[in-house]
C-alpha cells in the first residue's frame, strides 16, 4: 500500500476573511494563493495562504460561514496547527516580531526535542512555530519571495497537527492500523506520531482528554486536516482501505486545485485525504496568485451569482514592495 506523505493542507473557519487575510499577509507572511470559494457553500469564501508557489504541506486554509458563532475548544478537536521555520534563531526573531505587533504567544518552549513558540489569532485559533534546526524528512516549502519577512526567517510550511481526544486508544489503532503512522514517543502527556518520510511536516501530536467537554466547531476552531497522497490511483486505493476497515468515506471528490477524500475517524474528528496535484498555479500567473476570485470550472457559469454573495477583498499585492522587517 502506498502510504500517506504528510501533511497536505489545514483548513479552520475564521470569523473574518478579511481580518483572516491581513493577519496571514501582513503578520505571518504567508502567500495568498488562492481566493475561491467553498464548493459546498458558495455564499463562502475559501481563503488558501502557502508558500510562494502554494506546495502541497505548505497551506493552511479558511471559510468565513456567515453568521457562524465562536467555536469552543476541548476534547475530540484539532486544536493546533504548526508553521515551519528554518531555525532557533528565526523564533527569536518571531518572538520580537510578535511583541511589536501585539500577537498572543507564550515564549519560546521545548516539545519533543525541537524548539517552539506558540500564538493566537484574533480569533483565538491556536497556533505554534516549531523550528526545523534539527528536522529530518519530509522536505520544507519555500517562503514567500517578495513578502514582508526576511527568507531567513520565515514560514515554509505545516508542522505537526495536535488532536484532542476522548478515546485515545481506539485513535491510536486507527493511526497505526489504518493510516500507517508509527508511533515515536510521549511527553508530558502527549504522544507523537509520525508517518512517510517523517520529521514535521509529516507528525500528528495526540492529547488523551476525557476530562474537557466535546469541543463545539465555529470560528477560531479547525474545521479537517488533510494529508498527502500522489494522486488518483493513490486515492482509490485508500477509499478502499478505509471502507474495508468500517470506516465510512465520502468516496472520490473533485476540488480541481487537488482531488480528496473525506474520512470521519472518530467523533468531531474529520480527516481527509488529498493529491499534490494538480495545485494552485493553473488558471493565474505566478505573479498576481491570490488576486482575483478564482472559481473551478463547474462554478464558473454561477461566477456572476457568486459575486454577488461574496462581498469584495482587496487582495492585490503584486503592485505593493514590501519592507522584510
Amino acid at each position: 500500500m502506498e502510504g500517506l506523505k504528510g501533511i497536505h493542507h489545514v483548513t479552520a473557519i475564521t470569523s473574518s476573511a478579511e481580518k483572516n487575510y491581513e493577519f496571514f499577509t501582513y503578520v505571518l507572511g504567508m502567500r495568498l494563493v488562492k481566493k475561491t470559494v467553498n464548493q459546498d457553500d458558495i455564499q463562502t469564501y475559501h481563503l488558501f495562504f502557502a508558500d510562494d508557489k502554494g506546495n502541497p504541506g505548505t497551506d493552511m486554509t479558511f471559510f468565513d460561514f456567515p453568521r457562524i458563532p465562536k467555536g469552543s475548544h476541548g476534547t475530540n478537536e484539532i486544536y493546533k496547527t504548526s508553521f515551519r521555520v528554518p531555525s532557533d534563531e528565526a523564533l527569536t526573531y518571531w518572538v520580537d516580531r510578535f511583541e511589536r505587533l501585539q500577537v498572543n504567544h507564550t515564549g519560546i518552549q521545548e516539545q519533543f526535542g525541537k524548539k517552539t513558540l506558540a500564538f493566537v489569532d484574533f480569533d483565538d485559533q491556536q497556533y505554534q512555530l516549531i523550528s526545523d534546526e534539527r528536522n529530518e524528512g519530509v522536505e520544507a516549502g519555500i517562503p514567500w519571495q517578495k513578502g514582508p519577512i526576511p527568507l531567513t526567517y520565515a514560514i515554509t510550511g505545516l508542522g505537526p497537527v495536535f488532536i484532542r481526544i476522548a478515546d485515545f486508544t481506539s485513535f491510536k489503532e486507527v493511526l497505526e492500523k489504518v493510516m500507517q503512522f508509527k508511533y515515536m514517543q510521549e511527553e508530558n502527556g502527549l504522544h507523537l506520531f509520525e508517518v512517510g518520510k517523517g520529521g514535521n511536516g509529516a507528525q500528528v501530536i495526540v492529547e488523551p482528554n476525557n476530562t474537557m467537554p466535546n469541543a463545539r466547531q465555529g470560528y477560531g476552531t479547525v474545521h479537517h486536516v488533510a494529508f498527502r497522497v500522489d494522486d488518483r490511483s493513490v486515492l482509490d486505493k485508500w477509499t478502499t482501505r478505509m471502507e474495508n476497515f468500517g470506516l465510512a468515506t465520502s468516496g472520490y471528490v473533485n476540488r480541481h486545485f487537488f482531488e480528496s477524500l473525506y474520512s470521519r475517524v472518530a467523533p468531531q474528528i474529520l480527516f481527509e485525504f488529498a493529491t499534490d496535484g494538480p495545485g494552485f498555479m493553473g488558471d493565474e500567473p505566478y505573479e498576481t496568485l491570490g488576486e482575483k476570485l478564482s472559481l473551478p470550472p463547474f462554478l464558473e457559469s454561477k461566477r456572476e451569482q457568486i459575486e454577488q454573495m461574496v462581498r469584495p477583498i482587496d487582495t492585490i499585492r503584486s503592485t505593493i514592495t514590501f519592507t522584510k522587517e
